[in-house]
């Protein structure tokens, strides 16, 4: 064997790699344990980055294109190894590419239920999933937080590593943006744009990632909340907590008033005055009568949450959140809350 067949064994000439995957991220090149003689090619193809590691630290960053490793284009590497005289003699460094193209149609979901904020609602359970669409922006970023030291690292590993993230991330958007349940569940496109650069202002900085796409294809809340979103398409505005009880009432009233007591019965007809009153109304501007009135908040008796709830058609939980709101006047006696009929009388007239 020849001296010049000894050297071709002993130092790597060209440095390449080339993807027939599809589905990798990272891929450190395998220098069998050979090292890198000066002049050498490094040959970098579109949607490819090559990153040098020398000792566990980032060197030098090479993008597409035919480069040739001396000391003018290597000066980190340079640097890290401190050279006296400049890249002179064969060394070893680890050399990672990195596919910068962008990886489309990725699933993400929920495991668990998501804790969501609602003005109206309160904090609703909700399970959501979708697909996004995503590339690298910044390898060494990338290479530090996601792939780390991985040989060959795939989009299924990338999948296990980012998918509790990519939730994380996603919970929080949705907390910054303050975005209704109703809103959510109705409005998939439009609510995964508004979410998209909130996400890629923490995926750029904490993971050198950028989504290009993040779709919302389903949002799953708990029955009751289905329930409170089917009501409320019914109107024909979404109002606040007080127009949405006085609605329920009004639907009670629609059904029929088998079993109502005569003082609920007076309120519901009070309640029915005051919304035909209200502009666009059906028959028109008509004053209430005053026996109405009077019969609406004729009892002074407290009454328990429950049992307001029944009389307004509406759930506990929804008296309680407008007591605790202070829209509905009540008193506290020991741990329980009591609501006068002048309270209830008020609440409905605001």
């Amino acid at each position: 064997m020849g001296l010049t067949d000894f050297l071709k064994k002993q130092f790597i000439d060209i440095i390449e790699w080339t993807d027939d995957s599809r589905d990798t991220l990272s891929f450190r090149f395998p220098d069998e344990d050979k090292e890198i003689k000066r002049g050498a090619q490094l040959i970098v193809r579109e949607s490819q980055v090559a990153q040098f590691v020398y000792l566990g630290e980032f060197g030098d960053t090479f993008g597409p294109g035919k480069h040739q490793l001396t000391t003018d284009n290597i000066p980190i590497l340079t640097d890290l190894k401190s050279w006296k005289y400049g890249f002179e003699s064969p060394f070893k460094a680890d050399i990672y590419y990195i596919t910068t193209r962008v990886f489309t149609g990725n699933k993400w979901g929920t495991s668990n239920p998501v804790m969501m904020h609602d003005a109206d609602l309160g904090v609703v359970r909700a399970r959501a999933f979708g697909i996004y669409d995503f590339h690298v922006i910044d390898p060494k970023l990338f290479l530090k937080e996601v792939a780390g030291t991985d040989a060959h690292f795939t989009l299924e590993e990338f999948s296990d590593t980012m998918r509790s993230r990519i939730v994380s991330v996603f919970s929080e958007a949705l907390a910054k943006a303050k975005i209704p349940v109703l809103e959510v569940a109705a409005r998939y496109s439009e609510v995964g744009a508004a979410l998209l650069p909130i996400i890629n202002a923490v995926i750029g900085t904490k993971y050198g990632l950028e989504m290009t796409s993040f779709i919302l294809e389903n949002v799953s809340v708990p029955p009751e909340v289905e329930q409170a979103i089917d009501k409320r398409s019914s109107m024909t505005a979404v109002g606040n907590l007080n127009d949405y009880v006085k609605f329920q009432m009004g639907q009670g009233m629609a059904q029929g008033g088998a079993g109502s007591t005569p003082a609920e019965m007076a309120m519901g007809f009070a309640i029915a005055q005051q919304m035909i009153q209200q502009p666009g109304g059906i028959i028109g501007t008509q004053p209430a009568t005053a026996s109405a009135q009077a019969g609406a908040g004729a009892s002074p008796e407290m009454l328990t949450p429950a049992e307001a709830a029944k009389i307004l058609s509406v759930s506990e939980e929804d008296v309680m959140a407008s007591v605790t709101a202070g829209d509905l006047k009540a008193k506290k006696i020991g741990n329980a809350y009591r609501i006068t009929r002048q309270a209830l009388d008020e609440f409905l007239k605001a």
